[in-house]
């Protein structure tokens, strides 16, 4: 019988060299298969650590972008305003104990055209105009700056002089009230104006032939019992007029309250046979105008869209 027993890694055999140890299992007790873990979560941290500073450093950025954009989007293309005066009901609300209206005004319509009859516009009014709101005016910087943003995304009031108004004459035409009917007249033809709310009395809102001068406009409110309008002011020396380059846009969409969304008509109120078969305000159609509007919300997306992309490929 044989005393030799079958070797294992516990042999010594004499005078071969110890087998190689592996110190790294030494120095950490986690063993060696654990390192690439540890390396991949240490890079995680760093990554997580270097995104989250990247962020903090472009937040400034962002935040001046978007301000440039808001100012780009509030004197080029659209602006929103509150409308605080019932002159205009009810085609925007405005009246004391209500829900005022907050409307789109698109600026792009009158790039290389002029308001038309029919429009509803917001624009300056001419320093014989007595402000139908009062708005207590910021003392300092933070308050106007709040004022301003405000303004621009259409929750604060207006500035005193700015009106809004339905365009009813243009420059050249000769506007009076009124024929047998009671309606009002531009160069001898009635106009056809469905949108009239609580109409005063024919002697109340009656007045003479007045001829537009080139450039200007004859405004008047829906509302034709509250509104301090061009009749109203017919006597001053722009003869109750607004000029062109007043305009600040047309009052395109109500956006708020959200029951009221829906577009704001222009009616053909100078062509009395088109309004009476069937053209009403409000349901003009596709407008360039509408278009035009769908335009700038797709210009106000692309920085948006591009910083998404750069994003992602940094990840």
């Amino acid at each position: 019988m044989s005393s030799e027993r079958p070797g294992g890694p516990a042999d010594v055999v004499p005078g071969e060299p110890d087998p190689p140890r592996d110190t790294r299992a030494a120095a950490d007790p986690e063993g060696p298969m654990d390192e690439p873990e540890g390396r991949a979560g240490r890079r995680r941290r760093r990554n997580a650590e270097g995104k989250k500073g990247s962020l903090l450093r472009e937040l400034p950025v962002l935040l001046v972008v978007a301000f440039l954009l808001a100012l780009v989007v509030k004197t080029f293309f659209v602006q929103a305003f509150f409308i605080p005066s019932g002159s205009m009901e009810q085609t925007l609300h405005g009246c004391p104990g209500c829900t005022g209206d907050r409307v789109l005004v698109n600026k792009v319509p009158y790039w290389f055209g002029e308001p038309e009859p029919g429009d509803v516009v917001v624009f300056k009014g001419p320093d014989t105009w007595t402000p139908e709101v009062t708005v207590a005016e910021p003392g300092n910087w933070f308050t106007s700056s709040m004022l301003w943003l405000g303004r621009t995304v259409g929750v604060a009031p207006p500035s005193e002089d700015d009106f809004v108004k339905r365009v009813i004459a243009v420059g050249g035409q000769t506007v009076e009230c009124c024929d047998a009917e009671g309606r009002v007249t531009v160069d001898g033809e009635p106009l056809d104006e469905p949108y009239i709310y609580e109409n005063t009395p024919t002697e109340q809102r009656s007045f003479a032939p007045v001829t537009v001068p080139e450039g200007r406009l004859w405004v008047m409110g829906d509302h034709r019992s509250a509104s301090s309008d061009s009749k109203a002011h017919v006597s001053d020396r722009y003869s109750g007029t607004i000029g062109v380059d007043d305009v600040i846009g047309k009052a395109a969409i109500r956006v708020w309250p959200i029951n009221r969304f829906g577009f704001v008509g222009s009616p053909d109120i100078q062509d009395v046979e088109a309004s009476a078969s069937g053209v009403q305000a409000g349901t003009a159609g596709v407008r360039p105008d509408l278009l035009a509007s769908s335009a700038v919300g797709l210009v106000g997306a692309v920085p948006v869209v591009a910083w998404r992309r750069r994003r992602r490929r940094r990840r």
